[in-house]
């Protein structure tokens, strides 16, 4: 391992190794990623169910989705690295007046920002997910370039990319320390030794705000359980014919096709926050009946894997991009609440600009600041699942 580096990254999911990437893309290679787990993208990375859309409430969030979607678009062409993308569509079911209102706000604001989205009757969305219940569904909307990716595969495009390039990248490496002079960041220290650097990003997911205590900073990020489930195999006419995102805003039930079978999750609300990814099975016995209203083949179904993941959820359920104020040479990629994955290509790009250029002048980032949560200038991201 190097004992000095321009950059240190900590966290090897899919933010750290889209960040490697693109420091690697503007000529910076001597940088270090450490990942604590043997594998990376084994994080919430690897435990979520894929979806990337542009179908947010927020302006900043479209933004970041506009561009990361189309790097995906063009991963192999770009990265150098062949991905399963598949653009379904994303469906969104409302079930309350208030929630129609909300999302016809959104939808001007996304086609305001050139994103083709459709306002749908029950019926139209009926059409685009055969098997689907409708019932108390009173509109709906439809974006075509919403998909689903592998998380695991983009992941590991930015880093074997960024390895090529010069980048380092060292496994079952634990961060124990930061190391502060003078009101500035100069090493990091892990369970092989210490690495000393003028910079670091924590890119450490759900265990952000753990990494920024070792600096003395308290980041806004709290770990929040969320619950996937797969089927077995089902035969048609209950199997999707699309891998179409299903979303039914009002109870966050969510599924799309997997293989044969169905991939299907809901939040929890009543549930506080923890580190605990151990499936909780009488949350299944809770989610089912839900389920099986919106999509009644899963009444019958059978389970064939599951698992739970985290989410790093910030206070207004937008992202933590940029630098801290108080402290030179600390960058933060963190609490994407859910939307990491998704996010992670324009959000990399976006902090290796600010580290290599002070500067995004094609991005405001003012949005995303640390320190909006002192001052109050917060804009919430409503459409979260």
């Amino acid at each position: 391992m190097k004992r000095t580096a321009e950059v240190v990254i900590i966290g090897g999911g899919c933010l750290g190794t889209s960040t490697a990437y693109h420091l690697a893309k503007l000529g910076l290679t001597n940088v270090v990623l450490v990942e604590r787990d043997h594998m990376l993208g084994t994080g919430s990375t690897g435990r979520n169910a894929g979806g990337v859309r542009h179908q947010f409430s927020s302006e900043a969030n479209i933004r970041l989705s506009i561009e990361s979607i189309s790097l995906l678009e063009r991963f192999q062409e770009e990265v150098g690295y062949e991905i399963d993308f598949h653009q379904d569509g994303y469906l969104f079911l409302l079930s309350t007046q208030d929630a129609k209102r909300a999302f016809h706000s959104n939808v001007q604001l996304q086609r305001g920002l050139g994103v083709e989205v459709s306002e749908l009757s029950p019926e139209e969305a009926a059409k685009l997910a055969p098997g689907l219940s409708v019932e108390g569904v009173i509109g709906a909307t439809f974006c075509a370039r919403d998909g689903i990716a592998d998380p695991n595969g983009v992941t590991m495009g930015f880093a074997k990319a960024a390895q090529s390039a010069g980048v380092e990248i060292n496994r079952d490496t634990e961060v124990t320390g930061i190391k502060i002079e003078a009101g500035k960041v100069s090493a990091v220290e892990t369970n092989h030794g210490e690495i000393s650097t003028r910079t670091v990003v924590n890119a450490a997911g759900p265990y952000a705000r753990n990494i920024g205590f070792l600096a003395g900073l308290d980041i806004p990020v709290l770990p929040y359980r969320r619950h996937i489930f797969i089927t077995k195999p089902l035969a048609p006419p209950d199997a999707p014919s699309s891998r179409i995102m299903v979303i039914d805003f009002e109870t966050t039930f969510y599924f799309h096709r997997e293989g044969a079978g169905i991939l299907f999750g809901m939040s929890d609300p009543d549930e506080a926050s923890t580190f605990d990814i151990s499936v909780n099975w009488e949350f299944l016995e809770r989610l089912i009946p839900i389920a099986s209203r919106r999509l009644p083949a899963l009444g019958d179904s059978a389970i064939a894997h599951s698992w739970a993941g985290l989410y790093e959820v910030t206070p207004d359920a937008t992202p933590i991009i940029g630098r801290a104020p108080e402290l030179e040479g600390f960058y933060m990629i963190n609490g994407f609440s859910g939307h990491g994955f998704q996010h992670s290509p324009a959000a990399g790009r976006l902090l290796a600009d600010l580290i290599v250029k002070s500067e995004t002048p094609d991005f405001d980032l003012r949005p995303f600041a640390y320190e909006r949560f002192s001052t109050g200038a917060i804009e919430p991201e409503k459409a979260v699942v």
